[in-house]
């Protein structure tokens, strides 16, 4: 399990020298945050974090949510592109999201600007982070739910790159949020991805 909390998350995103929105009402910082201490095997599990920053009246709300920013293992060892399966690379994607259907049924964050992803064509046990393996484009990484219904418990088909929660009621309230950010500041959305280990410490 990661824990941190927003102030941390903020400290985290700065530190990589990416941007952190402080405006009032809704101005959403949606990170990513992928666990470190998988040591890159697929677990094919939620055992990262989605978390969700912004401000209401100037005060300061936060979430933090179970979901996966891998590939499940399905997609792992099936992968639908010849090159091998995507796995986000860490990074800012400024504006790279925004509010429409996912695979045409549901409401969901999708993918509008080109970002970074590794390819993994080996199929071993492994995500393979090579910097040689990085193309950019617009693969339909999105960021959607599992379950219609409930949760999911592994990941399996739900992601092939994408970004996915485990929990449904969380992606209702991640998406009701977002729906309310777009009504004051536009259907554009900035992804962050950071690393459990690059969590900044409080001292």
């Amino acid at each position: 399990m990661i824990t941190c909390n927003r102030e941390q998350i903020e400290d985290s995103v700065k530190a990589k020298g990416y941007r952190y929105f402080i405006g009032d009402n809704y101005d959403v910082n949606i990170v990513g945050v992928r666990n470190s201490s998988t040591d890159d095997k697929i677990t094919n599990k939620f055992d990262d974090h989605i978390t969700l920053s912004y401000k209401i009246d100037d005060e300061w709300k936060f979430h933090c949510w179970e979901a996966t920013t891998d590939p499940g293992a399905y997609w792992m060892e099936h992968p639908m592109n010849k090159d091998g399966c995507a796995i986000l690379v860490p990074g800012q994607y400024r504006g790279s999201h925004k509010i429409r259907l996912h695979q045409g049924k549901y409401q969901a964050l999708g993918q509008k600007k080109p970002v970074k992803v590794y390819r993994d064509d080996d199929r071993d046990n492994e995500y393979d982070t090579d910097e040689d393996s990085i193309t950019e484009g617009i693969y339909g990484i999105n960021i959607h739910r599992s379950n219609p219904y409930d949760e999911s418990y592994y990941v399996n088909k739900w992601s092939a790159g994408c970004q996915v929660f485990k929990r449904i009621e969380d992606y209702k309230l991640f998406m009701n949020i977002c729906h309310k950010a777009k009504d004051i500041w536009g259907n554009s959305f900035t992804y962050t991805l950071i690393e459990s280990k690059d969590i900044v410490k409080k001292k």
